[in-house]
């Protein structure tokens, strides 16, 4: 049976403390973002407002959110301290939807909406507006006359994106539906300036996935149109080889600015990617594999490789390394295939089940060689380690495959899309 998670309603939320997993406040609440969807689907929440102690007021994504609980919010502790500014598809849950009169749709009366009920989806980290509380007539909240009760988001008309969405709006809805390569397609084809309002529109994770999947000139021309804090936090959100990628091909002085204003680990990674040949297993390498110590269990690999945010490339195998865990690493000790990690009992160190027959390659091997290679071996993935037997990162057959194909390959509509959206 799916459990249930508590429902949660937006008033309570107002004001209360947000903690970082050490207990320390980073701030209080002011306000929850949502965003209207197309298709008879609720509103998504994105994220919270939080005023911090300077009184700036940042953007914290649900992504980040640990826990809601009673009186308190709990996050990651990875918390982006750039001002939020409210982008287009954005809506402001207490701002916005609070005292906000609507009609019923069963019976077109009017009510106006006290409060609002979010929750988060069963197994899935995303939160959705559950229920509306309103209260019939007209007035405001604090009118004390007039029937209160709690109604299914689907039972009121008046807020929604078909009633409300124009242009930019209209289209990122749309484009949620998408994986990020047809979104990417779909940007592709649109006329510069719609491009640059749809990627003002998008948040920075899903604009970082799509710009994966762009060409080299489309990147260029949507990165030089953000504001460059904002850019330097897309480029973060990226995966570190296809930032290194997209940043060697800007103007000396633009790179240096945009590697500035990123945070310091996620520079150095694409800094280091920068410094190898790009048709090179070092140019070609990610830097976030996953990665794993000799006494870590097949239960612990599992739980990394399960993340929802990993590639499949990345999630078929983990690499075993001595301390520290993060690239460059300690010894790098041998592969663990996620066959064997299904085939083996839960508590089995993964350090008993490495694959040490798999050489890894030195960064300066060429692209023709890692080619071969994945093919020889029937691999999807393949260690980088340096001189000293340190892991560097991993190259996956899907960035192999960008160097390989024809430079116009994103152009071709593979059957099955839903549709390449165009400009008209």
């Amino acid at each position: 049976m799916t459990p249930v998670t508590p429902r949660v309603f937006v008033s309570h939320l107002s004001g209360v403390p947000v903690f970082d997993p050490n207990g320390d406040q980073v701030g209080r609440v002011r306000d929850l973002v949502a965003m209207l969807r197309v298709g008879g689907r609720p509103p998504r929440l994105l994220g919270m407002v939080v005023e911090v102690v300077s009184r700036r007021r940042i953007f914290l994504p649900m992504t980040r959110v640990t826990g809601v609980e009673s009186g308190q919010v709990i996050t990651t502790g990875v918390v982006n301290m750039r001002r939020f500014e409210q982008r287009p598809t954005e809506r402001l849950v207490l701002g916005e939807f609070l005292d906000r009169r609507v009609r019923l749709v069963e019976t077109d009366e009017e009510v106006t909406i006290l409060d609002v009920a979010i929750q988060q989806l069963p197994a899935r980290r995303d939160w959705e507006i559950d229920k509306y509380f309103v209260r019939k007539g007209r007035g405001g909240a604090l009118r004390r006359k007039g029937e209160t009760l709690t109604v299914e988001w689907s039972a009121v008309k008046g807020f929604s994106l078909e009633e409300h969405g124009q242009g930019a709006e209209s289209l990122v809805a749309t484009f949620e539906k998408l994986r990020p390569a047809d979104v990417a397609n779909a940007l592709h084809h649109l006329t510069p300036k719609r491009r640059a309002e749809v990627a003002a529109a998008l948040d920075d994770d899903r604009l970082a996935d799509v710009l994966e999947e762009l060409p080299e000139d489309d990147q260029v021309e949507i990165i030089g149109k953000l504001q460059e804090e904002r850019a330097a936090d897309v480029l973060e959100a990226m995966d570190p080889d296809d930032a290194a990628d997209l940043l060697s091909e800007l103007p000396e002085e633009d790179k240096e600015r945009l590697l500035t204003l990123m945070r310091p680990g996620d520079a150095a990674d694409v800094r280091r990617l920068m410094s190898y040949e790009e048709r090179t297993a070092g140019g070609l390498m990610t830097t976030e594999p996953v990665i794993l110590r000799p006494d870590a269990t097949v239960a612990d690999a599992l739980a990394r490789v399960r993340q929802s945010d990993l590639s499949p490339a990345l999630a078929a195998q983990v690499y075993v390394c001595r301390s520290p865990d993060e690239t460059p690493t300690g010894k790098y000790l041998g592969t663990v295939h996620f066959q064997r990690l299904l085939r083996d009992p839960p508590f089995t160190l993964v350090s008993s089940l490495l694959d040490s027959d798999l050489v890894p390659l030195p960064p300066d091997t060429p692209l023709s060689v890692v080619t071969s290679y994945l093919a020889a071996y029937n691999l999807v993935s393949v260690p980088v380690v340096d001189e000293s037997g340190s892991l560097l990162g991993a190259v996956t057959v899907d960035d192999v495959l960008d160097h390989l194909l024809p430079e116009d390959w994103r152009e071709t509509d593979f059957q099955g899309r839903e549709g390449v959206l165009r400009d008209r």
